[in-house]
């Protein structure tokens, strides 16, 4: 009932502003209700409304701070960055020490990627705002920008000196430890934080989120079991808490998490997608499926949920159809190594070679320092008993990967194939010098004795002759 009279109210509102511009009716506005005026024109992504709204209100209300900053935010909306940094210029003119629009601006100057002036303006305002931890994690993230991590670091820790649950300067420094090869060493300076306040939810989080990035999955499983103790509703604590028993392996647990995640925070792309994952995992293909085109269905562009139902599909050898969703995902993200590896072995899996190699050729100028892109492409060719192209591609390989010792085995196989047995056997020298191990997979090529024996009697020679 007061949500229809707030609506009704505002519905008079913006009759009463519309008539306003269209007849030039008298009206006097106060400035609250140019705030809602605006904020219903951005709701309704009318932006150029807005603006006009902004302009109408700080014609009325010359020297408003704050119309003047949620002006410089339309101006975002409609792409004019330069013009609503002008806009801050000038009324910092006026009011040099504003917090607000220092850090306006500052916000505007990490947009555009000038992240050193960003971090002047947020210094400025540092004296003049209470919730300091907020400014030093901007701070923080503009070194990031910077790839400045050492003072990124110092800057999340004198954050969290201010305010220890601030989640997002705890991520952001772990974040960072970690780039900077810290992260093991940081653990005692977490543990601090529990020390501080055994019952801080966020801190019992965030060192899970340390455990998990260090591979001790375990210990992060008991930090999260701790956050969802002290915070029943946490739904994020359930969600990593998923994630690693994903890493475990113990899919069913992560299911259960991620089912916990998603009765606390409702439907989510990322938490179906999760739920997609630990059902694949556990060999439940429908359910997977199920899942996955929820998760796509609630945000079309969430690729990772395209590819999972294109993943599910082929493990069960459902090539043809799961070439439709791997296509998906590689529309939304085209330099996706791994979609378009999918993709070439599905179509190629459908009887569609031509189709493959041209996806292998996109995949040879995307990652060409993958050595599984140069095998895979060649293969096709090996298959189809194209030994110079299959060669070809090979060698195009090795000029970007001299020293790969599978490639170089594989190459001895194709020049076997050819009956080329000298440059073969030449070849297989060079191979075993680099990696004399590898060489058990060439076996996996040749199913005649007498091939057998004669790379088994070269390669005993060359174990004799380089003991």
């Amino acid at each position: 009932m007061q949500e229809d009279h707030k609506r009704k109210e505002e519905k008079e509102l913006i009759r009463k502003f519309e008539a306003f511009l269209k007849n030039g009716e008298s009206h006097y506005f106060e400035e609250e209700a140019f705030f809602e005026i605006i904020q219903y024109y951005l709701e309704h992504e009318k932006y150029h409304a807005a603006l006009k709204a902004c302009d109408i209100a700080i014609q009325q209300y010359k020297y408003s701070t704050d119309l003047i900053a949620e002006k410089a935010d339309v101006l975002v909306k409609l792409n004019r960055i330069e013009d609503a940094l002008d806009l801050i210029d000038d009324a910092l003119t006026f009011t040099p020490n504003d917090p607000d629009l220092l850090i306006q601006k500052g916000t505007l100057h990490a947009l555009v990627a000038d992240y050193t002036t960003a971090i002047s303006c947020f210094e400025l305002s540092l004296d003049h705002v209470e919730e300091k931890d907020e400014i030093l994690y901007n701070i923080g993230l503009a070194y990031q920008g910077l790839s400045q991590y050492d003072k990124a670091i110092k800057a999340y820790k004198e954050a969290l000196l201010f305010n220890v649950n601030n989640e997002n300067a705890l991520y952001e420094l772990a974040y960072c430890l970690e780039i900077n090869g810290e992260l093991e060493n940081s653990l005692t300076y977490y543990q601090q934080f529990i020390d501080r306040d055994p019952y801080s939810e966020y801190a019992w989080y965030n060192i899970g989120i340390v455990y998990n990035k260090l591979g001790q999955y375990e210990k992060a499983i008991s930090a999260y079991e701790y956050a969802v103790a002290i915070d029943e509703e946490f739904g994020s604590a359930y969600f990593n808490m998923g994630n690693s028993f994903m890493n475990l392996k113990e899919y069913s647990k992560a299911l259960d998490a991620y089912q916990k995640t998603y009765e606390l925070e409702g439907a989510g792309a990322e938490t179906f997608c999760h739920m997609g994952a630990a059902y694949e995992k556990m060999g439940q293909y429908d359910l997977s499926v199920k899942y996955y085109q929820k998760a796509a269905k609630l945000d079309q562009l969430y690729h990772e949920a395209w590819f999972g139902v294109g993943i599910s599909l082929a493990q069960q050898d459902r090539w043809y159809e799961a070439i439709h969703f791997f296509t998906k995902a590689v529309k939304i993200d085209p330099e996706n190594s791994l979609y378009l590896k999918s993709l070439a072995e599905a179509e190629y899996k459908s009887g569609n070679v031509v189709s493959a190699l041209d996806v292998y050729m996109d995949l040879s100028e995307l990652d060409p320092k993958d050595p599984g892109v140069w095998l895979d492409w060649s293969y096709i060719f090996y298959e189809q008993g194209d030994y110079d192209n299959a060669l070809a591609a090979l060698e195009s390989g090795l000029d970007e990967i001299p020293d790969n010792s599978e490639m170089l085995y594989r190459k001895v196989v194709y020049l076997i194939g050819k009956g080329m047995y000298k440059d073969a056997f030449n070849h297989l020298e060079t191979a075993l010098i680099v990696d004399f191990e590898g060489h058990s997979i060439l076996f996996d090529f040749f199913e005649n004795i007498n091939t057998q024996k004669a790379l088994f009697k070269i390669i005993d020679q060359y174990r004799k002759n380089h003991p």
